[in-house]
């Protein structure tokens, strides 16, 4: 087993995991500490050390909102557990499992970016333990980035100070992170060569930013987007704006300066950051991905539809139940006037798809619900389909019964307990088919990760339900319920109107 590895900032020792074959690496300093000068600043190499890194504890979580305080929100009943976890600005570190015994072992890595909006979250989660994925033949790589204000803010100052990377520090973070894996990992018995980068949530859309980023160039070979393509169908102000202008960030950082008293980024950059976290929190103010001409170009599912984009095989999916977007109407005349200003002149296809005629104004509405994400998904594997590139687009629906006195379905995020093989560490009382369902998912993940096909073999040597790619004749997916099942369901009428509204000028 590779208990110590040299990389290049120097000696890391590393422990056994809970399976000894397994050896797990914690809090590995990737990039300087973001803190002074650095702060709200492009990522800068990490220092050198002298003997051995004792790479035995996670890193402090990113500056944000102090987790496990609010039980009546369902992540933080969920994962977000434990309100002492260790926090701070010096947040830059990044974890890895490895079952190599050499580093000749060459084998696929996996990179994986945490969701919670870009607002919250962090890779020593419970459910992120990268143990089983592991022992399937990965090295399993979890980072950590800047959240929140500390990671998206924008002024002119900056611009002006760092006009090649005035912005989305927290990508800049993700891609430095996936930057030092190529140069490091094959120490840990990794094939640089073999990086898939994967994410849930706004995990996933960053996976799409850096997917989309005109600087990411051969950065990595696969890429898995687990709930993180979003399109809202119907006007909904409730979801903050993805991928503002750079002007309007740097409007946003000026007045957020006034906020907190300062006149300069000097000022700014010398205040506690404890003091920056509290007065943020306080703001209540958004603070996510921006259009700044350098890394972000234009908005990335744009992007990723229009095919500018690396060119490797996806696999993306969503939950069941997760954000569904339905028109806000109060009268069938409203929805009636909704539809002709979306649809214009197939506004009456639209209304008969939902059976205007014959549905109640609850019936209709829920006939029009959508949920954002597969919505999303199919947009962009019609997309891939319509290319014809022969790049595969793996789709799939995770519909599995979850269990607990709250009856919660399918609910966002629920699906990472899952591929991540980690029920053991929930709370929910899971029994054997949710087992199964697990280390399934967990297979078909790890082979895609191995050759960007997810179909094998189970632990029991039966070849695992066919997984095809999805097809402009075939918009089928993997369908995760008690057990895998691939899908020749069709998409709802509704929803074939809408993804097809969408390729219409």
């Amino acid at each position: 087993m590779l208990r110590e590895v040299r990389i290049k900032n120097g000696l890391v020792r590393g422990l056994p995991a809970a399976d000894p074959r397994i050896t797990s690496f914690k809090g590995i300093p990737f990039a300087a500490p973001p803190i002074g000068q650095n702060r709200w600043r492009a990522p800068q190499p990490a220092p050198d050390w002298d003997g051995y890194l004792e790479a035995f504890q996670f890193g402090p979580i990113a500056m944000q909102a102090t987790p496990g305080i609010n039980k009546d929100n369902v992540y933080d009943f969920e994962w977000h557990v434990d309100p002492h976890v260790p926090m701070g600005e010096d947040c830059l570190h990044l974890n890895v499992w490895t079952p190599a015994t050499s580093p000749e072992d060459k084998l696929p890595v996996f990179v994986w970016f945490f969701g919670g909006g870009l607002q919250v979250g962090y890779p020593s989660e419970m459910e992120f333990d990268g143990e089983r994925i592991a022992r399937r033949g990965v090295v399993v790589v979890t980072i950590n980035y800047r959240l929140n204000v500390f990671g998206f803010l924008c002024h002119p100052e900056i611009t002006q100070e760092a006009p090649e990377a005035p912005a989305n520090f927290g990508h800049l973070d993700q891609q430095f992170a996936v930057r030092w894996v190529q140069e490091n990992i094959a120490a840990f018995g990794g094939d640089p060569s073999k990086i898939t980068i994967g994410g849930q949530s706004a995990g996933g859309g960053s996976v799409l930013a850096q997917l989309t980023s005109p600087q990411n160039e051969g950065l990595c070979q696969r890429a898995i987007i687990q709930s993180g393509l979003f399109a809202p169908v119907y006007p909904d102000n409730r979801r903050p704006p993805r991928g503002i202008s750079l002007e309007d960030a740097e409007r946003a950082g000026v007045e957020f300066f006034d906020y907190l008293g300062v006149s300069s980024l000097q000022e700014a950059r010398d205040l506690d950051g404890e003091f920056i976290r509290q007065k943020a929190l306080e703001y209540g103010r958004f603070w996510g991905t921006v259009v700044d001409g350098q890394f972000c170009v234009d908005d990335p599912f744009k992007l990723f539809v229009e095919n500018k984009r690396l060119q490797v095989p996806v696999m993306a999916g969503h939950t069941s139940t997760e954000f569904i977007n339905r028109p806000q109407v109060k009268t069938k005349d409203e929805l009636k006037s909704l539809a002709q200003e979306l649809f214009t002149e197939d506004a009456p296809e639209f209304l008969a798809r939902i059976d205007w005629d014959n549905s109640s104004l609850e019936e209709a509405v829920e006939k029009a619900a959508v949920n954002t994400i597969e919505y999303a998904v199919r947009v962009a594997a019609l997309a891939n389909a319509e290319i014809a590139s022969g790049l595969p687009f793996y789709y799939y629906n995770f519909d599995a019964e979850i269990p607990g006195p709250d009856n919660p379905g399918a609910f966002h995020s629920v699906d990472l307990w899952f591929f991540f093989e980690t029920l053991a560490k929930c709370w929910r009382p899971f029994v054997g088919k949710h087992y199964d369902l697990a280390r399934q998912m967990c297979n078909y993940w790890a082979n895609f990760i191995k050759s960007g096909d997810p179909n094998g073999l189970d632990a029991t040597g039966v070849e695992m339900p066919r997984w095809k790619p999805y097809t402009k004749g075939e918009p089928f997916g993997m369908l995760f319920g008690d057990e895998p099942k691939f899908s020749r369901q069709k998409p709802s009428a509704v929803m074939d109107f809408l993804v097809s509204q969408y390729f219409k000028d």
